[in-house]
C-alpha cells in the first residue's frame, strides 16, 4: 500500500514539474529572410508564447561561412495571441547570406 502511494506521489510531482517547465516555453520558427544589402537582412518569423507574457528574442545574421555578421535582441510586448508573426531588420557589418532566430525566452 505504501509503495503504491509513493508511486502515485512520484507521478504527480513529475506531471507538475513537466507542466511548470512547458507553461513558460517559447517556440520560434523562421519563415524567411531577405538580404537587403551589405548592411542589413530582413527576417520573418513566428513566435508561440504564453498569452499575456512579454518575450525577448535574439536574432542573428550569418555570412556564407556561418559567421555571425549581425545580432539583435528584440522585445515583443505581451499579447492575448498565442502565436504571432513578426518582421525585423537585423543590421550587419558585412554581407549576410541568412537571418534566423537564435532563441526566445519569456521575460
Amino acid at each position: 500500500m505504501l509503495g503504491g502511494a509513493t508511486a502515485v506521489a512520484i507521478v504527480a510531482v513529475g506531471l507538475w514539474w513537466m507542466r511548470g517547465s512547458t507553461i513558460e516555453s517559447v517556440d520560434a520558427n523562421d519563415l524567411g529572410y531577405v538580404v537587403v544589402d551589405d548592411h542589413a537582412v530582413e527576417l520573418r518569423f513566428a513566435v508561440t508564447a504564453p498569452r499575456g507574457r512579454e518575450v525577448h528574442c535574439a536574432l542573428e545574421a550569418l555570412d556564407e561561412e556561418f559567421g555571425i555578421v549581425g545580432w539583435k535582441i528584440i522585445r515583443l510586448p505581451a499579447s492575448d495571441e498565442h502565436t504571432r508573426g513578426f518582421t525585423e531588420r537585423i543590421p550587419t557589418v558585412a554581407l549576410a547570406t541568412t537571418g534566423l532566430v537564435n532563441t526566445c525566452w519569456v521575460s
